[in-house]
């Protein structure tokens, strides 16, 4: 959204920060209008149900190492493998969500992430049930640039040449 003069504007209409937008939810997070409820809700379902599936998946996968009797060690191993990277994937999205992650630490993390996606699946889940996943730090950010742009412009209002200055 621009004005005539090609200058981004806000919701509002004013010039100034833009609110980033959240996957699935855009931009509707800011007043909680255009459908937002639902879309928490779908998100809410929707990760439940593909973390369900990841998990009849993996169920699929434990029986396939069963039928392969390569051994009850390998099994376990297997298990504690998906935990473990599930636990650490979940905490990892949880915190995300109140903080912005370290690049380098997420392209680090890549790998176990991907492993333990059940974990970043019920993530989003139990995040989804009380607002857009990732909302409270875009709105801290957004509300941190607003007051920053408003100091901003209230310090410059007027000619400074017709100030009176004190003798």
């Amino acid at each position: 959204m621009s004005d005539d003069t090609g200058t981004p504007t806000t919701t509002a209409g004013s010039t100034g920060p833009r609110p980033e937008p959240i996957r699935l939810f855009g931009t509707t997070w800011v007043d909680h209008g255009n459908g937002y409820a639902a879309r928490r809700v779908a998100a809410a379902v929707g990760s439940l149900a593909a973390a369900v599936a990841s998990c009849l998946v993996l169920r699929l996968a434990y029986q396939g190492l069963q039928i392969a009797a390569i051994g009850d060690f390998v099994t376990v191993l297997m298990v504690a493998m998906f935990a473990i990277c599930s636990a650490l994937a979940f905490r990892h999205t949880w915190e995300g969500y109140t903080r912005r992650p370290d690049p380098d630490r997420h392209a680090s993390l890549r790998g176990l992430l991907t492993v333990g996606f059940v974990g970043s699946l019920l993530a989003y889940f139990f995040r989804s049930l009380t607002e857009a996943p990732g909302e409270k730090l875009h709105r801290e950010e957004y509300e941190t640039a607003l007051k920053q742009y408003e100091k901003r412009t209230t310090r410059r209002s007027g000619n400074p040449r017709n100030r009176r200055r004190s003798t």
